[in-house]
């Protein structure tokens, strides 16, 4: 491949060579921008400035790459979520924009809780907490909280760990299989949030190879229903949440009414509970509210 003369011809080779392979053709300027250090508007302006050939060299190897299936996040190293930075690579799931929705919907819970004694915090856990994007924005977001999170693997749990200190954030970390730390300590919280594997094993090779081949599999992957985690959380839920208390899941498509019922039946017998499912941006069913004594 001949090096072009201008940015904005590297631009359109990448944007048709990663058409034919199947790749979003705007991958490209995602690399292009991380070769040049540059912003958005920076990219923009500089469309058609010559190409340097150290530069060159660097986004042809990456551009082949990602059009082979390797993530654009771990080629850069990062994913944006909830304006920041997080690190990524192949110990963690890349965080999706979706979840952004279930940080958002738990921050406004938080934001509307009753009444509580000044100087008082809520506990927060992350449960699966991968990257750690969860667990640290809520850290940032949320005043008077102490976050939790817990991760059954120890390479995520360091990603996470690194992510935390890069951002100046405040989290405590379990490793742990879902609650068993929490019960195992005999600990309760008042906040739960998850966004646990929800992917039904069938499913698997269906999937893009950017993500089954390239992103872990026990963050991804729960049983033939996809509903293996949920089943395990709803009966743990009632031993490790206080009243009042809060418990939001992220779900797949198709999936919440019977998340939803599983909490419902594991807070039979207790009252005030209230299990809603919520809509994402573009009207799939995405999360499941928990509350029990908020309403």
């Amino acid at each position: 491949m001949k090096k072009p003369d201008y940015i904005y011809e590297a631009l359109n080779w990448a944007s048709s060579f990663l058409e034919k392979k199947g790749r979003e053709a705007k991958s490209g300027e995602w690399l292009m921008r991380h070769h040049l250090g540059a912003s958005w508007t920076d990219l923009h302006m500089k469309r058609r400035d010559p190409l340097p050939e150290k530069i060159w060299d660097g986004f042809l190897a990456d551009v082949k790459r990602h059009g082979e299936g390797v993530p654009v996040q771990h080629l850069i190293g990062y994913e944006e979520f909830y304006g920041r930075s997080f690190r990524v690579d192949e110990r963690v799931l890349i965080p999706r924009p979706e979840t952004e929705e279930l940080v958002h919907g738990v921050l406004q819970e938080i934001k509307a809780w009753p009444r509580r004694q000044e100087g008082s915090s809520l506990e927060v856990v992350d449960v699966g907490t991968g990257s750690g994007a969860i667990a640290v924005s809520l850290a940032l977001e949320a005043e008077h909280i102490s976050v939790t999170a817990i991760d059954v693997e120890e390479p995520a749990l360091e990603v996470a760990g690194s992510n935390a200190r890069a951002l100046g954030a405040d989290v405590h970390f379990l490793q742990g299989d879902l609650f068993s730390p929490l019960v195992q300590q005999g600990k309760k919280v008042d906040v739960v949030v998850s966004n646990p594997p929800y992917i039904p094993e069938e499913d698997r090779e269906s999937l893009d190879t950017v993500v089954k081949d390239f992103e872990p599999g026990t963050a991804l992957f729960a049983g033939e229903d996809g509903l293996v985690c949920y089943r395990r959380l709803a009966a743990d839920l009632p031993k490790v949440l206080k009243k009042p208390g809060l418990a939001a899941f992220e779900v797949g498509a198709g999936q919440g009414e019977t998340v939803a019922r599983l909490l419902r039946e594991a807070f039979s017998e207790t009252p005030d509970v209230d299990v809603t499912v919520r809509e994402d941006i573009n009207g799939k069913d995405r999360m499941v509210f928990c509350k029990v004594g908020l309403d």
